[in-house]
């Protein structure tokens, strides 16, 4: 009795694994995350040269994710279309580099590149290669985070310290919808500093949603943007 037990646990871990695998690699999603990253942070924590990284004062793409709410940064690596760089025609190049950079070694093609093998291919059923990249940049420019937060009076700052809920409801007020926010916790001081700003999408990646909390930020710590 006790070995049949052992012999159908083993089989339930085993089906509950392969089926993990599966719903990872064929795209299973349920929502989108369109993730910002703030250059100056992203730069700052990077183990890149510096000679190669572009700390600009505006936030850019890190990446369009389909995503699950039990493990948001699944599924990945997807059995779809690997990256074609002809898909990006120039007009769409042009864009991209101002929107979509790569800001940590300065290879944009590589970074779109990436973020469309890992990501993209998840969602190839719904949005085709240029589709995903036409639509993130659309996101990018329909909702200027930069703008939005310096109307706000939150502006980079090397004294001022802001609290999750000023940052998040700077951008609600604008988006009509609640974001997350991701942050860098410094080893030496502690203190956090603002990375990304993560806005959320419903499966067609059309209609904007509530994202959940992260964790990352802290409840009650002040946040650094500089």
């Amino acid at each position: 009795m006790a070995t049949l037990k052992s012999s159908l646990a083993f089989l339930v871990l085993a089906f509950a694994f392969f089926f993990c695998f599966i719903m990872s690699t064929t795209g299973s999603y349920v929502y989108f995350q369109f993730v910002q990253q703030w250059p100056p942070t992203t730069c700052r924590f990077s183990s890149k040269p510096s000679n190669q990284q572009r700390r600009l004062q505006i936030f850019t793409i890190h990446g369009l994710w389909p995503s699950n709410y039990s493990n948001p940064r699944m599924p990945s690596n997807c059995t779809g279309s690997q990256f074609n760089f002809t898909k990006v025609y120039p007009q769409l190049r042009s864009k991209l580099k101002k929107s979509w950079p790569d800001v940590e070694s300065g290879n944009d093609t590589k970074f779109w590149e990436s973020e469309w093998n890992k990501h993209g291919t998840c969602s190839e059923e719904k949005l085709n290669q240029m589709q995903y990249f036409e639509r993130s940049h659309e996101m990018w420019n329909f909702h200027n985070i930069t703008k939005i937060l310096e109307n706000a009076s939150i502006v980079p700052s090397a004294t001022q310290k802001w609290s999750y809920s000023d940052i998040v409801s700077a951008i609600k007020a604008r988006t009509q919808t609640t974001p997350s926010l991701r942050c860098k916790r410094d080893k030496k001081t502690q203190l956090l500093h603002l990375h990304e700003v993560v806005l959320c999408y419903e499966y067609n990646a059309l209609k904007q949603i509530d994202c959940n909390r992260t964790a990352t930020c802290g409840n009650q710590q002040a946040i650094r943007f500089q």
